[in-house]
């Protein structure tokens, strides 16, 4: 019985990235030729230009903010307000922001005096604020001139849209770790949106680029301060109050990744926790029949968790053997024998899948980012290396998002930015 589950387990790990791989490649390419591929990269024409905020929460951004700031004052559309929350950063962030004010005097500061968490300050900055539709923008990140542009286009014309996540772009791509997550935006996450859309449910709208409809936000509760990852909860509040979310990628914007080992670990784990901490507190669309359409995004994020579990036991099995050849060959016997998960018929299969995968999307998203082929090599690694690293953060962070009180606020601190010259 335990060998046959091992062999479930097993089977499990290389069908279902396989199978996924080719539903997304699938999905990203119907997406692309209904809605991409004759569309100009020129901005929409704006009958309205209502009033939008700007959200840039900041923790310790003394170096960034600066670009970020001039990056929101540079786009074509005019009509906005722009306020930096400093989350009671004990860095130099304040007095860089000071030094933002002799140019752009209309630059509005919200100072915390205590870091109360990320979704209090967005809940503060949005009582002071006035626009019918709330942009919020990491800050390390740059956006694209033309990126709200293409926001206000959706909530003018579809009165049901609450929420619209946006194209986020690496720009830091000098050392492996980040070239690795480059082809990973494009491929993965640009992928799974795409399809995720076409299916009527976003998962997620990312935190580092999206904007919001004030009454929908409203409707939603506002952000929640307990919940780890603020962007995630808030998108399945918003798909559950019945709020379309969309994805538009030409609302872009370049972002810093982590270039640390660390750093990367730290921001899975809240991802993962984050996600499991959504799944537990959403656990009731299942007792709706009108919540079906999210359904098929539940299960799939519960079968990725699933999968991390049996990839790291199926790995720590087949390493448990090798080791045991050498050391106690009457264990190595006693144990399934898994196979090289390298180099194997299985890992070859699910290689050539998520090249080919990598290949769809590179040729999508070029369209955005003309520099995209130039890291194609890279991802040979990423099944490598990312796909243990990560298996291994969510097996740590889900006990995590499991139990942990969700009556307590929930703090932060600013990521890993990327190496610093």
């Amino acid at each position: 019985m335990f060998t046959l589950f091992i062999l479930f387990l097993a089977g499990f790990v290389f069908y279902y990235p396989v199978v996924m791989s080719l539903v997304w490649m699938i999905g990203g390419i119907c997406f692309y030729w209904r809605r991409e591929r004759n569309e100009s990269r020129l901005p929409p024409e704006l009958k309205e230009k209502p009033l939008v905020s700007v959200f840039i929460p900041a923790h310790n951004e003394e170096r960034d903010i600066a670009d970020s700031v001039r990056s929101i004052f540079a786009n074509h559309y005019k009509n906005m307000e722009i306020i930096v929350i400093n989350d009671a950063s004990t860095d130099h962030t304040q007095d860089v922001l000071e030094g933002l004010l002799k140019d752009y005097p209309t630059l509005k500061i919200l100072k915390m005096e205590k870091n109360l968490g990320k979704a209090n300050g967005l809940n503060l900055a949005f009582a002071m604020s006035h626009g019918d539709i709330i942009f919020t923008l990491d800050a390390d990140s740059m956006l694209d001139e033309h990126a709200i542009e293409w926001a206000v286009w959706h909530f003018n014309n579809f009165p049901r849209v609450g929420a619209v996540t946006g194209n986020p772009r690496v720009r830091n791509r000098t050392s492996l770790l980040a070239k690795i997550q480059t082809a990973e935006y494009s491929s993965v996450i640009g992928l799974i949106k795409r399809t995720q859309r076409l299916i009527g449910k976003v998962m997620t709208v990312s935190g580092v680029v999206a904007g919001w409809r004030r009454t929908a936000i409203v409707d939603a509760g506002l952000w929640s301060n307990t919940a780890i990852t603020d962007d995630i909860e808030m998108t399945w509040k918003m798909e559950t109050h019945f709020w379309d979310v969309r994805y538009e990628p030409n609302m872009i914007c370049w972002m810093l990744v982590p270039e640390t080992l660390s750093g990367i670990w730290t921001q899975r784990k809240r991802w993962a926790q984050g996600g499991v901490e959504v799944m537990r507190s959403h656990s009731d669309v299942w007792k709706h029949w009108r919540e079906r359409r999210i359904w098929p995004v539940y299960i799939d994020y519960f079968l990725g968790t699933f999968w991390a579990y049996s990839f790291i036991i199926c790995a720590a099995l087949w390493l448990l053997r090798l080791l045991a050849g050498w050391l106690a060959p009457g264990l190595a016997a006693a144990l399934p024998d898994l196979g090289n998960p390298l180099l194997g018929w299985n890992g070859a299969v699910v290689a050539f899948t998520c090249l080919l995968q990598f290949l769809v999307s590179i040729i999508i998203d070029s369209h955005y980012d003309k520099n995209l082929w130039k890291v194609y090599f890279w991802v040979s690694w990423y099944p490598v290396i990312y796909w243990a690293f990560n298996s291994l953060a969510t097996v740590v962070a889900t006990p995590k998002g499991l139990f942990r009180n969700m009556n307590k606020a929930a703090v932060w601190v600013s990521p890993d930015r990327g190496i610093r010259g």
